[in-house]
């Protein structure tokens, strides 16, 4: 019990540390205009590919549950060290996702004044914030003076990030270990409104789920013969279907009431509304647009700060696929 309060006061310094070290407007004298820099630039590859929003809001996620949001996901293998993005929980992450924080990137450093002087991880932070808010979702200020890191390895992703096959112990257990609460990891996995995901991470569910019910019974049987549709049995397993049925390209609070009614496409997302110790937030935030919006901000915030390296720590990466 002693070790277990030691480790979450740790948690929560550290928490108050990087909070501390992040502020709104740090780029106001060296690059006063980064985030319209980067809304554009984000605004202008949503246009081309609407799963840039998907893809940026759950990088900026994986990057920050392995290694701290330090953009260590999107540095790419070499010949000795095999990176996080090549792990088999990264390997969907969408291209889109990295070209959009590549290509704000440049744009930042094509202004002289600003070169070399915004890190990836800001850029992936501001881009996340923005394809939220330009799919429906609210506009919130980002905290920023993050560094990139220098170390990303494959065999750190693993037992980091939460499965689609997970259940709610297992879900507050690994976002409490950051120093997210019950209702920010209901928030979050609010998300999933504009998620897709490939056929193979949920048809367990619907073929040969078990002895018993060769379908999970927990599943809407409507939406159950609607996923069957979409990825029958030997389907290609990188065929990508919506996670919200009804608005899939809203960020909203459908995904919400989808659970009210077995919609949820993984277990993790079920099990939200199953479990008696997270319905009424799934419940609130159902009937509730603005709650949802304004504890997915929270939210936001709080992951945006996990594991940060600031001051002289880490580095501003020229390329942020590879270090200086």
């Amino acid at each position: 019990m002693a070790q277990s309060l030691l480790k979450l006061c740790l948690i929560f310094s550290l928490l108050c540390f990087a909070s501390a070290q992040l502020r709104r407007n740090f780029y106001a004298q060296t690059c006063p205009n980064v985030e319209a820099i980067v809304r554009d630039a984000v605004g202008r590859k949503l246009r081309q590919t609407f799963t840039t929003a998907s893809g940026t809001l759950r990088l900026f996620f994986h990057d920050c549950f392995v290694q701290g949001c330090d953009a260590s996901v999107i540095l790419v293998s070499t010949p000795n060290n095999k990176a996080e993005k090549d792990s088999p929980d990264d390997i969907t992450l969408p291209g889109d996702a990295f070209d959009t924080v590549i290509k704000a990137k440049a744009a930042i450093d094509a202004i002289p004044q600003c070169r070399f002087k915004v890190s990836c991880a800001d850029v992936l932070a501001i881009a996340a914030r923005d394809v939220v808010a330009m799919t429906g979702g609210p506009f919130f200020e980002v905290e920023l003076g993050r560094r990139d890191g220098r170390v990303s390895r494959e065999s750190d992703v693993h037992g980091h990030l939460p499965l689609p096959e997970f259940k709610l112990d297992q879900l507050v257990s690994m976002f409490a270990s950051h120093g997210l609460t019950l209702e920010d990891m209901v928030a979050l996995s609010g998300g999933h409104t504009i998620g897709f995901s490939h056929c193979n991470r949920f048809t367990n569910r619907l073929f040969d789920y078990s002895r018993r019910f060769p379908v999970d019974p927990s599943m809407n049987a409507t939406y159950v013969k609607q996923l069957q549709v979409q990825c029958p049995r030997n389907v290609d397993p990188n065929i990508a279907v919506g996670m919200d049925s009804v608005t899939p390209f809203a960020f909203d609070n459908q995904y919400f009431k989808n659970l009210l009614q077995g919609k949820g496409m993984f277990t993790s997302d079920q099990v939200l509304y199953t479990d008696p110790r997270s319905r009424k937030i799934v419940e609130l935030f159902a009937r509730n647009n603005e709650a949802f919006n304004v504890a997915f901000a929270n939210a936001m915030t709080k992951l945006g700060r996990v594991g940060v390296k600031t001051g002289n720590e880490g580095e501003i990466r020229r390329d942020c696929a590879l270090v200086n």
